[in-house]
């Protein structure tokens, strides 16, 4: 079922909300110094109350003090955990952990949200029988008219494919009730990469995924690795056939053992080698007030 809304160690800050907020957003971050500022900046100018959930993956390069800065700077509502287990899977289930709004939403620590990217999200989460929404992204120096024809496409590919997800972890916003009962983020059932279409897979037998050309975000302009962290065209198609029918066989028998076979675990989504910490099974997350 698809929705197209086409109209459409923690530290905790002390400064309270206006309202009482409906968002959470969820932003994992693994040495991310040179862009946490920014969409710490493009989350502080949203147009709708929200409690920030940070949490540190293990940086090494200060990320932590700049995000905290940040936050204080924009006097904003946030949380700042730690999560020493490395992943981005591990990451996410200890702020999930923490959530206590009706909605959540996953954003990465390297993108520029607009400041109307939780209101279109709220928007679309409202509909009946939705329980997840996902953005499309634009290129940094988009114009209106390339902004446009991505929705376009966008929308095009999700009504054509329904039943899978079109957006990444960094465009996808939940029920958060939803989220817990499909098991969440969950590093023992999915520890690779693409635990951003895994979750949706979970998600989406509890209700529908829905999108809106007012949904849309912008990466950071920076250098990636994608490749080594992707799935492979065969894989793809695989999936755009068989998720509506055979999800749990595509995910847990196909596609984990062959992201297991290129050792693509989580951690990898960082599109760099994780410092100084080599096993999961490390000192558990904790709160520092």
């Amino acid at each position: 079922m698809y929705l197209d809304l086409d109209s459409l160690n923690t530290d905790t800050g002390r400064i309270a909300p206006r309202a009482a907020p409906e968002w959470t957003v969820l932003i994992p971050f693994f040495n991310e110094r040179d862009y946490l500022r920014a969409t710490i900046a493009s989350i502080a100018a949203q147009s709708v109350p929200l409690r920030l959930i940070l949490v540190d993956n293990g940086s090494s390069d200060g990320s932590a003090a700049i995000a905290v800065a940040a936050c204080r700077s924009h006097g904003i509502d946030y949380l700042l955990l730690t999560e020493t287990a490395p992943g981005k899977v591990a990451a996410l289930r200890t702020g999930l952990g923490w959530v206590r709004t009706r909605w959540v939403a996953t954003c990465d620590a390297d993108t520029l949200y607009p400041p109307h990217y939780l209101a279109a999200a709220g928007a679309i989460l409202s509909q009946p029988a939705c329980v997840v929404a996902g953005s499309y992204f634009i290129a940094p120096d988009a114009s209106e008219a390339d902004r446009e024809a991505k929705a376009r496409g966008f929308l095009a590919s999700a009504r054509l494919l329904p039943r899978q997800s079109h957006t990444g972890g960094a465009g996808q916003a939940f029920c958060a009730a939803t989220l817990r009962t499909a098991g969440g983020f969950d590093a023992d059932r999915w520890n690779y990469v693409l635990e951003d279409h895994e979750i949706i897979h979970r998600v989406m037998r509890h209700g529908a995924m829905g999108y809106s050309r007012d949904l849309w975000c912008r990466p950071s302009p920076r250098d990636r690795d994608r490749e080594s962290i992707r799935w492979t065209l065969f894989e793809r198609l695989v999936y755009s056939v068989a998720a509506p029918w055979m999800g749990d066989w595509f995910f847990y028998s196909f596609l984990a053992a062959r992201l297991r076979g290129r050792q693509l675990s989580s951690h990898r989504i960082r599109e760099r080698q994780y410092q100084l910490i080599e096993s999961p099974a490390l000192a558990p997350s904790h709160p520092v007030l």
